[in-house]
């Protein structure tokens, strides 16, 4: 995940002998560069998924912080479809379904895209996923009532076609950006 790569970047920047502790521009005790993943256990600078809803501070926090996850992903479809679920589903959420949700927070956007979609079939740790298989059915329904069963790819091929696909001649093969 790039952003972890880019936060353990910054973080041993910060906490190597070219920034000496008088000069360093962010003090630990104001900007804390940790995210919040479940996996990497044994990393010292992860937090592990220590999820305290015990107060409605720390609550609010870890809503704010999933919220933000599941809508900033930089691609689009997941940022619009998973943060719409995370924000309709996150105060109905357990600490079990919590661990759930960052579980597929942590995927790769193209694979979970393909996952979801049903593009392709998702692992079997991921299909059991309950947060993952509300997601996926929300998406599903959505497209059973909103798109016609002859303009969807088939299960198993990719849903993008090339804007541009044209024959240059009669007989000639398809070009484009595919």
């Amino acid at each position: 995940m790039a952003s972890l790569r880019i936060t353990r970047f910054l973080t041993n920047l910060l906490n190597s002998s070219s920034f000496p502790k008088s000069q360093n521009p962010f003090p630990t005790t104001l900007f804390s560069l940790r995210p919040f993943t479940s996996h990497a256990p044994n990393d010292p600078h992860s937090q592990s998924l220590n999820i305290d809803l015990s107060n409605e501070e720390s609550k609010r926090r870890l809503f704010n912080r999933l919220l933000y996850r599941s809508k900033q992903r930089g691609f689009l479809e997941l940022d619009l479809v998973l943060g719409k679920w995370v924000e309709d589903n996150i105060h109905s959420l357990d600490e079990n379904r919590i661990r759930a949700l960052v579980h597929v927070l942590d995927l790769e956007n193209p694979d979970l895209w393909q996952w979801i979609s049903g593009q392709e079939q998702p692992p079997e740790s991921i299909s059991t996923n309950p947060v993952f298989t509300a997601v996926r059915e929300g998406v599903m329904k959505n497209l059973e009532s909103h798109s016609a069963p002859e303009t969807r790819a088939t299960p198993g091929q990719p849903w993008v076609r090339g804007w541009d696909d044209i024959k240059k001649f009669r007989g000639g093969p398809i070009t484009g950006n595919q």
